[in-house]
């Protein structure tokens, strides 16, 4: 950088510390990373992150027009569950979507109905998965939600189990 010239010096510089900018922006807009103690929980927050670490949702989905071919099989495993800001919660979790494994932090909007925590997720963009719409509750071991992906959408629906080790 000492041969260019310090006008290049500069731009190149401000170009940086830009970038540098945007990533650690970026970053703390997904929630890919803390930048601030949790919230504290309240009681019904705490038994909900609780309940859902280590779990699998092991369930089935359907397609709505394509009843005619029965339901499918869903599986979300789930390595925890972290508030990170006000209705923002952080799901780590391993999705299995068609050729798609991958683990990955999805930080969603969570509403509460009196004891029941429902994600919402309008126009979510999920990296290597696509943009989806969803609208899913938990309620003692059970979960039932919609869910869009483009033109496609549907029904969820299944059981929050223990994962088994190894």
């Amino acid at each position: 950088m000492r041969s260019l010239p310090v006008r290049a010096r500069l731009v190149v510089t401000a170009a940086l510390m830009l970038a540098t900018f945007a990533l650690g922006w970026g970053l703390a807009r997904t929630g890919l990373v803390r930048v601030s103690d949790p919230p504290p929980l309240t009681e019904l927050e705490a038994r909900f992150t609780e309940r859902m670490t280590n779990v699998v949702l092991v369930g089935q989905f359907t397609v709505a027009g394509r009843e005619d071919r029965g339901l499918r099989e869903d599986r979300y495993e789930i390595a925890s569950v972290t508030k990170v800001g006000d209705g923002r919660w952080r799901f780590v979790a391993r999705i299995v979507y068609g050729s798609v494994d991958v683990d990955l932090p999805i930080t969603v909007t969570m509403v509460w109905a009196g004891d029941t925590p429902m994600i919402t997720m309008t126009d979510f963009s999920i990296p290597t998965l696509g943009t989806f719409t969803a609208r899913v509750f938990f309620y003692g071991d059970r979960y039932a939600g919609t869910w869009q992906h483009d033109e496609v959408g549907g029904h969820m629906f299944g059981r929050i189990e223990a994962m088994q080790a190894g």
